[in-house]
């Protein structure tokens, strides 16, 4: 029964960090004084789109771009592993582009670590990596150069995701999802002074910073590992707010479920390969940012973490009711009760739009769905590679 009690304990960890960064994430963020000083307009940015044969959005994508550039600054498309027109498409709409054909080494990673190197020979003050299916908004550029200028660091801007108009699909839950992920936990971060993971897109780096560490990888979830990379090497990402870019969910079952099955694969791999790694470097080296990230890392995806909190809560109280220990149904309990503070706060102060009360009532019927997710993830085998998320409409 000890091995019970200690396993509620352990999820008490990922509750825990959550609702510390759903409470501080109720101050509304501020500009800091050095976030608004003048920026330095000689400075030069690259900004490098990683495409996988993603004609058909590109092109909004790069207008949103251009019409930001200043003197100076470079707009490059590389065109990975790509079967349609996206080069042409791209060279057509006024960007550099960079073809590269490569079938042993396919991923995302590839691709930034093929634009960095394509860049080396006239290195930029700064690289901003957007992909190719996001929009920008008008001033983003601007304020991640000034910010990035002045801390030194990776900024992330926010990056948030949302329901196509007439979308086939449901996606309320999901967008309440992506709102605690990369809106109220980094801003949580963020108001505790902290630094945040890197969310894919909307990134920014000073040049020293993003050449210092390693690309080229096929890994799932390229943004996870780079971030964790930078923070071990006393780079760790800063988070600015006030700046976004946006993209939509997929519009079929299909893209839906592989898109969201890279996510939690790339999630869980990192935590079993890194976590353990990141705590035991922040705790020798005294490095308070390595030791945040560890821990905000082992927060698994919000449906996962669901699952599990009620699964051990049902667990427990049937050990108990057989004649058990109370101890494990109380810790249990205990991580049930804080996680619905920590959806009440959220949700009250930020997810009432995208996730209206009623829906709450389906709440079953997306449980059900997900413990088949889940079954097909862990039965039908794992994404290895970078893959364009299907976007198309079901006939």
């Amino acid at each position: 029964m000890l091995i019970l009690a200690a396993l509620a304990g352990l999820l008490s960890v990922p509750v825990a960090v959550l609702l510390v960064e759903v409470i501080a994430a109720l101050k509304a963020p501020r500009l800091e004084l050095f976030e608004v000083r003048e920026l330095n307009s000689e400075k030069r940015v690259a900004v490098i789109v990683p495409a996988h044969n993603e004609s058909l959005g590109l092109v909004p994508t790069l207008q949103d771009i251009k019409s930001q550039l200043r003197a100076g600054d470079r707009l490059i498309v590389i065109a990975d592993n790509c079967t349609d027109d996206t080069a042409a498409v791209a060279a057509e709409a006024g960007a550099e582009v960079v073809v590269r054909d490569d079938r042993e080494r396919i991923g995302k990673g590839f691709a930034m670590g093929w634009g960095i190197a394509h860049l080396a020979q006239d290195p930029p003050d700064f690289v901003l990596f957007v992909d190719a299916d996001c929009r920008l908004q008008a001033d983003l550029l601007e304020g991640l150069k000034r910010v990035c200028q002045q801390v030194q660091r990776p900024v992330q801007a926010l990056f948030m995701m949302r329901s196509a108009e007439n979308s086939p699909i449901n996606h309320s839950f999901a967008e309440f999802a992506w709102i605690l992920r990369n809106w109220i936990r980094p801003l949580g971060l963020r108001n505790l002074h902290c630094p945040v993971q890197l969310m894919g897109t909307g990134m920014m780096f000073p040049w020293n910073a993003i050449n210092s560490v390693p690309l080229a990888s096929g890994h799932l979830v390229e943004d996870l590992k780079l971030g964790l990379d930078l923070a071990q090497a006393g780079k760790a990402p800063y988070f600015f707010p006030f700046v976004k870019v946006t993209s939509t969910f997929p519009t079929s079952a299909k893209g839906t479920e592989s898109q969201r099955q890279r996510w939690v694969q790339g999630h869980l791999a990192m935590i079993g390969r890194f976590v353990p790694q990141l705590l035991a470097a922040g705790l020798k080296r005294g490095d308070a940012n390595v030791l945040v990230l560890a821990l905000d890392l082992l927060v698994p995806p919000l449906s996962l973490l669901v699952l599990m909190i009620v699964g051990m809560v049902g667990l427990t109280s049937l050990v108990t009711l057989l004649g058990g220990p109370w101890l494990p149904t109380l810790i249990a309990g205990g991580n049930l009760a804080g996680f619905i503070l920590c959806a009440l706060l959220a949700w009250f102060k930020f997810g009432r739009e995208v996730f209206p009360a009623h829906e709450v009532l389906s709440f079953g019927s997306f449980a059900f769905r997900k413990i088949g997710f889940y079954s097909r993830m862990l039965l039908g085998g794992t994404a290895s590679h970078w893959i364009r998320t299907d976007r198309s409409t079901p006939n």
